[in-house]
């Protein structure tokens, strides 16, 4: 057996010997990039540019590789790249082992680093600040829809989306305690949410109780006796507590969408693979006219912009005044847009651009 597999492996080093010295050369050139985006003011993270990658390998592969695995490849490949041009601080929704720190670390690899954050809110201020480079925060989820927080921040934020990120949730049931003897339910309001259907089945008695995080909801189950916590598997092994069931969430495609923010916008993509996203109030106009929402959305429609979201929420200035956040597609800077804009503002108070981003690659 050892002497049928000697020539494959002697062939598997000699590849690996190959692949080590090309990926220094790549790394290389980013060195080199890196020293010129320092000295001309650049953004050393550029999501289009990233998504130009990911699309251009996709493309070569000729299999067997999956897709998806030679795009986590690549993504941390060029997560040592950005690392080598200038250190990264991410910030995100923590403590460590929330979803939004796996979906940060799906996004950017292992080679840059990471802060935790209490808040919504306080992850916006610390890349106002300059106290992080970038954010991942979440935005929405396929079952319980938009995240309240994150889109009124927005409202005040000067910040820009620079990237989305699509993630599958699975939920696990952790405890030290036996399912029987579990008295309270610990996590994040919409983790609890995604899972009302398995709780209400195997934990009926026990009292559901929000956390700020998943994460934080398996600290206080590890400590607390009778307490249980509805969070990710990796939050379980990271905090070093058991897991009572597995794939507890209600939707077995359970997904959130996150986005990356920074104080600069993307650059087109192209192809119409870009996104947009904006903050609209209709004020006095909705109160006036039946058909105002209609009437907004008329400007985007008749130049073959394609909505994708709309979302309202309160304005919190005067009751029934509202913001809308809709999603379309182009980028900020297309003809189309411009003009869409335009006509938008002759009778919006506010039309506040978002930011753009390439769909997902």
């Amino acid at each position: 057996m050892t002497q049928d597999l000697t020539p494959f492996r002697e062939k598997i080093d000699s590849l690996d010997r190959q692949i080590v010295t090309l990926l220094n050369e790549r790394l290389g050139c980013a060195i080199e990039i890196g020293k010129l985006k320092r000295s001309k003011g650049g953004q050393i993270y550029v999501a289009e540019r990233e998504d130009a990658v990911l699309r251009k390998v996709a493309a070569l592969n000729k299999g067997p590789i999956k897709r998806e695995a030679l795009q986590a490849i690549y993504r941390e490949i060029m997560s040592a790249a950005i690392a080598l041009e200038k250190p990264l601080l991410i910030a995100y929704l923590g403590p460590e082992a929330t979803n939004s720190h796996i979906a940060a670390m799906k996004k950017f690899g292992a080679s840059v680093d990471y802060h935790p954050m209490p808040t919504i809110g306080d992850i916006f201020t610390a890349v106002e600040k300059g106290e992080a480079d970038f954010a991942v925060i979440p935005i929405e989820n396929s079952t319980e829809g938009s995240v309240r927080e994150t889109l009124d921040c927005f409202v005040d934020s000067d910040l820009k989306i620079v990237a989305q990120i699509y993630t599958e949730i699975s939920y696990a049931f952790i405890s030290d305690s036996p399912l029987n003897e579990v008295t309270k339910v610990y996590s994040k309001d919409q983790a609890l949410a995604q899972c009302r259907n398995w709780l209400a089945r195997h934990a009926p008695h026990a009292q559901l109780v929000d956390a700020p995080s998943t994460a934080r909801a398996v600290q206080i189950a590890k400590t607390e006796k009778g307490a249980a916590a509805v969070a990710n598997e990796f939050a379980a092994a990271h905090h070093g507590v058991g897991i009572l069931a597995r794939n507890i969430q209600d939707k077995a495609d359970n997904t959130t969408r996150f986005f990356v923010i920074g104080k600069n916008s993307s650059g087109s993509v192209g192809e119409r693979r870009d996104m947009t996203s904006f903050l609209i109030s209709l004020g006095d106009e909705a109160a006036a006219h039946s058909g105002a929402l209609l009437k907004m959305l008329m400007p985007l429609a008749e130049r073959g912009i394609n909505l994708s979201k709309v979302e309202s929420r309160p304005s919190k200035k005067r009751p029934w005044d509202y913001y809308f956040f809709i999603d379309v597609t182009g980028h900020y800077d297309d003809p189309e847009m411009k003009a869409a804009l335009s006509e938008l503002k002759k009778f919006c108070p506010l039309v506040k651009w978002l930011g753009s981003y390439p769909s997902v690659a």
